[in-house]
């Protein structure tokens, strides 16, 4: 039965109805309600990014705070991955089976939740039951930005409402980073806490002074769901775990293997039952067709070659000594940079040629990434503003025309097909961020031993340069150290530790050299695609375009 065709006895028209079940009606309406659409809409979007942003900015100072160790600080992150990355299925149904109002609710006492249990501050287990909420909430928080958005723009316009969503919320970490040092100015983590219960409030208070329009529901839940779901939730969360714990612990550590292993078997086995199901939940056969597996590769291609920046650029300028305080300026340029890559993906999105902005942002990332190869360790932020900036506009500029992409193959397939969607492009974009972030650490590391060994070959004391630096350091400790076996000691520490530092940061130049040449590789290769469809005039969705256009011509 449709919960949408009356609202507060008001009749929907034709035009107005909700595009699939499970989302809101559409009405005309006036312009100053669309405006607060709007805000509540990016409001809830920078929340939604703040979940997870404020912890990864902060991650150090928790650690400290908690006094966790490496382990443990990464369970912190890996839970919200593990929660996150199969969440957005499961709410599908939810909206569809229950309505949108429900969800809505679900959503906000989530986010309560998550950020109320953090203000007890009651040690590491509670931090990570509140991580895990926060993972839940986040995705909900996605969807309802993008409906708020939606809400505020015009017919023609409102897929970009879904697109900057996801652009908007991808503001959350710069920006979280760039107000962090002011949140702990006076070295309280707590700060952050109440900060983030302080907006989940705000957003409550927001979504019940204006609601969403009803929309339509139906029966969505079977009970092999209640049977394949947590298989398929458990197998990725798994994973999660082994792509965050295996750059801490080391990928040879025996208990990872049995986690991979445990989590194919699980997936797999959830993925079998799908297949031979008559109703589904997942569309494995077109999950597995040619088109959504490049589609997935794709995105996870992509989203690997952008660990550049959250692992490789950050750690630069941790390795050459900058801190929060001194990044403010850097974070806030790539805070700026993101909504401007957002904004920019919704103004030039072109239906007729989707490819176009993933071969841009693919350029963008091998100019950035060869750009910082000649950094040392006089680098400082200044000298990155142009090409992480570049960066952080290309990682959501993607984004946007990937996502429309798939919701075009999936809509012209039909409502059911949009879970199978969800899955693909949230399971690429969540693991192949954590698989990107740990191929990196792990090419770091035998990197950075590969350089230690060259550079320490050339380290002795019987070369004047070395003897000569070493008293240089050792004359500056004089008025601190009177014993001067004790003053050359302490000197040659200082110059093994400059080499250290130096081996890193060659390290880190290696890994924007292969960034670099895998991106202009991936240009090369789908450039010379482009070019040939071009050429013949074929449009790669213009199948699926027709059959959309004819889905939304009757529901006029």
């Amino acid at each position: 039965m449709a919960e949408g065709a009356v609202s507060g006895g008001y009749v929907y028209k034709p035009h107005e109805r909700p595009i699939m079940p499970g989302s809101p009606a559409n009405p005309d309406h006036p312009g100053r309600r669309k405006l607060f659409y709007l805000f509540i809409g990016f409001y809830l979007a920078i929340v939604g990014g703040f979940q997870n942003g404020l912890l990864l900015a902060n991650l150090t100072a928790l650690q400290g705070h908690l006094d966790l160790t490496p382990v443990e600080s990464g369970w912190v992150t890996a839970v919200y991955s593990m929660t996150n990355a199969c969440m957005s299925i499961l709410l599908f149904k939810v909206r569809q089976e229950f309505g949108i109002q429900r969800f809505v609710r679900a959503t906000m006492w989530a986010l309560l939740l998550a950020n109320f249990l953090q203000l007890f501050d009651a040690g590491y287990r509670l931090e990570l039951v509140s991580r895990g909420i926060s993972g839940i909430a986040a995705s909900g928080l996605s969807t309802l930005a993008a409906f708020y958005l939606m809400q505020g723009m015009p017919a023609k316009a409102r897929i970009g409402g879904l697109l900057l969503a996801i652009g908007i919320s991808q503001v959350g970490l710069p920006l979280a980073r760039a107000i962090s040092p002011l949140l702990l100015a006076d070295g309280n983590v707590y700060n952050l806490f109440v900060l983030q219960f302080a907006m989940s409030l705000v957003a409550v208070g927001l979504v019940n002074v204006l609601q969403l329009p009803q929309g339509d529901t139906v029966r969505s839940f079977g009970k092999l769901d209640l049977v394949t779901f947590p298989l398929l939730a458990v197998g990725v969360g798994l994973l999660c775990a082994f792509f965050v714990q295996g750059r801490i612990v080391w990928w040879t550590t025996p208990w990872l293997g049995g986690t991979l292993a445990a989590a194919i078997l699980l997936i797999g086995i959830a993925f079998l039952i799908e297949h031979n199901r008559a109703n589904p939940m997942l569309h494995t056969r077109w999950m597995g067709s040619s088109d959504l597996l490049k589609f997935a590769l794709t995105g996870a291609a992509v989203r690997v070659l952008l660990s550049e920046q959250n692992f490789g650029a950050s750690g630069l300028l941790s390795a050459v000594g900058m801190g929060n305080d001194q990044l403010v300026t850097y974070y806030a340029i790539l805070a700026a940079a993101t909504l401007a890559g957002g904004v920019l993906a919704v103004a030039r999105l072109n239906p007729l040629d989707l490819r176009r902005p993933i071969l841009v942002s693919l350029a963008v990332i091998a100019v950035a990434a060869f750009a910082d190869t000649h950094s040392g360790l006089m680098t400082r932020p200044g000298n990155l503003y142009l090409t992480q900036a570049a960066l952080a506009f290309a990682a959501v500029y993607f984004m946007g025309p990937m996502l429309m992409e798939g919701f075009v193959r999936a809509l012209a397939k039909g409502p059911s097909y949009v879970i199978s969607f969800l899955a693909v492009f949230n399971l690429s974009q969540t693991l192949g961020g954590l698989a990107g972030v740990g191929a990196l650490s792990a090419f770091h590391t035998l990197r950075t031993k590969q350089h230690l060994m060259t550079l320490g070959s050339s380290l002795s004391t019987s070369d004047p340069g070395v003897a000569q630096a070493i008293n240089a350091l050792a004359n500056g400790l004089g008025g601190t150290m009177t014993d001067p076996a004790l003053r050359s000691g302490v000197a040659g520490a200082q110059v093994v530790q400059e080499v250290a530092r130096e081996a890193a940061i060659l390290a880190f130049n290696d890994i924007f050299f292969v960034i670099g040449s895998l991106s202009a590789l991936a240009f090369v290769v789908m450039f010379a695609r482009w070019l040939y469809d071009r050429r013949r005039g074929v449009n790669p969705l213009a199948k699926e375009l027709e059959a959309l256009q004819k889905m939304l011509a009757r529901t006029q």
